[in-house]
């Protein structure tokens, strides 16, 4: 085989985030032995290269060509802790690529504002935490992506990626407006759907609407330092680089303070 073709495993285990620990797990080897794949320096038995290929969701032919993976969803078995036993118990995990569905975060965000949107305390920090606690403990529960937005650890807490843009072209078509106004003299952006404009809701299913409802009865009263501080206990962020992206896959790490999953 070629570098390109052992390059390729590389690209492909970054691209779905998984470690060469895991990888090296499944493959009964040392880490070190499965670097030296990774670097060409090892060449890959037919068992271990069908392997691989399940585990990127691939057929043989096509990973052997050293073609691009398509997303990867893995299960393992992680520990969490049963309150009631303070026995450890195993829970199974998928880890799963974001995939980014702009259609439905429009229509989370507009079904949001439409319920929570005029409350005082709503501005822009509490409507970012809002969406981001809606996604993650969406996937939490059900181990499925809600919109799969993509959300970045600022200071101040989680922030949609796709926000600003899609905020500027709902304003452009008159289906948003945005104020500023001010909130305990502090200063507020609020957002406000045209009453004219009604929110394609029949891209969420009732499990959806009944999450997010869910959600907003716990968290829309809060004020925009309250949610801030109960993001920064969040595994997720907490475990997410400065600037970087938030790991969906991190909520099943998450503790007491913030998890909303039932373990055992």
């Amino acid at each position: 085989m070629s570098l390109k073709f052992y390059q390729a495993i590389k690209e492909n285990r970054l691209k779905n985030k998984l470690s060469q620990e895991y990888l090296s797990e499944q493959l009964e080897m040392s880490r070190p032995t499965y670097m030296q794949i990774e670097k060409g320096e090892r060449e890959l038995t037919i068992s271990e290269a069908k392997k691989l290929a399940s585990i990127f969701s691939m057929n043989l032919e096509d990973f052997l060509a050293g073609n691009e993976a398509p997303e990867v969803k893995v299960n393992f078995a992680k520990k969490k802790i049963d309150n009631k036993t303070k026995k450890e118990k195993s829970v199974e995990m998928r880890i799963s690529v974001p995939q980014e569905d702009k259609d439905k975060f429009k229509a989370v965000l507009t079904y949001v504002l439409k319920r929570v949107g005029g409350k005082p305390n709503v501005g822009m920090t509490v409507l970012y935490k809002l969406l981001y606690f809606i996604d993650f403990d969406y996937y939490e529960r059900y181990e499925e992506q809600l919109t799969g937005a993509a959300y970045m650890r600022n200071h101040f807490g989680p922030t949609p990626v796709m926000f600003t843009k899609l905020v500027k072209e709902m304003e452009n078509k008159n289906e948003i407006e945005i104020v500023s106004s001010k909130f305990y003299k502090k200063d507020q952006k609020k957002f406000f759907v045209n009453p004219e404009y009604e929110p394609d809701i029949s891209k969420l299913s009732s499990r959806e609407i009944k999450h997010i409802d869910t959600e907003l009865k716990r968290l829309s009263d809060k004020n925009a330092t309250e949610l801030s501080n109960l993001s920064h206990k969040d595994v997720p962020w907490i475990t997410a680089k400065e600037g970087g992206q938030i790991d969906y896959e991190s909520v099943f790490y998450r503790t007491d303070d913030t998890s909303v999953r039932i373990y055992g």
